[in-house]
């Protein structure tokens, strides 16, 4: 096989927040590179995927749930998002099966309308209604935009899947193998371990807390002499009360955190961890730049 005939390429992974697309992003890779939850605008950054197969490379871009920004890291994340699009060979437009089109989806579409390359749809979340169901959803979106396919599938099933590979894959151009064969991911782990720390402080908080904090990792090395890696991280927050929340009573909460976040870390690096965790406020961090650079959330990180 000649390298003429190998395809690579970049895709872009859109939608508004909590519609699925790195619970899709992680089942394609068959390993967690991207935070789940279920509240909204888990994801900061933009997040690349790898899958390569015998004659090609799709890499994945799962970005920031596009979103009304209500401070300086919602501004980044919204821009971060939408620089995306034409700086790639196709878009995923990822939307909720059991959700109406709303304001948010109409934002996306407005840009959309400039972007020179194909746009797919993708109905996320099909195993939640019914086939009459989702041909109404098709329906409703055909009248906004003219999409080069629309493809429904679950993520979490994994229904439809393969067909939305293939499909993506069919448009990718001729060209170079841009990662290794086993990468999967070109975000080091020490960021992939900050995002699997802030993961379980989103399933374990509520209210104002989980989008109130940035996770910072203080040190990453190996203990001489033994199979063990020993992780110092730092939880920030914006309020004092936050910390105590954080901390909970005993210091369980902050335990339960670390307790969760090891399990994953241990998967990822496939050694024993020690794992270390402080809280830390930085009064409005999310409304000022010089923070926003510190904890990684800069336009030259990604």
């Amino acid at each position: 096989m000649t390298n003429a005939a190998f395809k690579s390429g970049f895709v872009s992974i859109i939608g508004r927040p909590n519609v699925g697309k790195s619970t899709f992003l992680n089942r394609v890779l068959g390993k967690k590179i991207a935070i789940m939850s279920d509240k909204p605008q888990t994801t900061r950054n933009k997040i690349q995927g790898v899958i390569t197969d015998s004659d090609s490379q799709t890499i994945f871009i799962d970005t920031p749930g596009i979103h009304k920004p209500k401070h300086e890291l919602g501004k980044f994340m919204t821009d971060l998002a939408i620089g995306t699009l034409n700086e790639v060979d196709a878009v995923m437009f990822m939307v909720n099966a059991t959700e109406k089109l709303g304001r948010g989806d109409q934002f996306i579409l407005e840009h959309l309308k400039s972007v020179k390359q194909p746009v797919f749809l993708v109905i996320n979340k099909i195993d939640l209604i019914t086939k009459e169901e989702l041909l109404a959803v098709i329906a409703t979106y055909r009248e906004y935009h003219e999409f080069a396919g629309i493809i429904p599938i679950s993520a979490m099933t994994g229904e439809n899947i393969d067909t939305l590979l293939s499909v993506i894959k069919e448009e990718l151009p001729e060209g170079p193998q841009f990662y290794p064969s086993d990468h999967i991911t070109d975000h080091p782990e020490r960021f992939i371990i900050s995002e699997l720390i802030r993961e379980k402080v989103l399933h374990l908080t509520h209210e104002e807390v989980p989008h109130s904090v940035a996770v910072v990792i203080d040190k990453i090395e190996k203990v001489e002499g033994k199979n063990v890696i020993d992780v110092m991280a730092t939880i920030v927050v914006e309020r004092p009360s936050q910390k105590g929340i954080l901390i909970g009573k005993g210091g369980k909460m902050l335990k339960d955190i670390g307790t969760l976040a090891r399990k994953d870390i241990v998967k990822l690096l496939g050694t024993k961890i020690y794992l270390e965790l402080w809280v830390k406020v930085q009064k409005d961090w999310r409304n000022k730049k010089l923070y926003l650079n510190d904890f990684g959330y800069s336009e030259k990180e990604y």
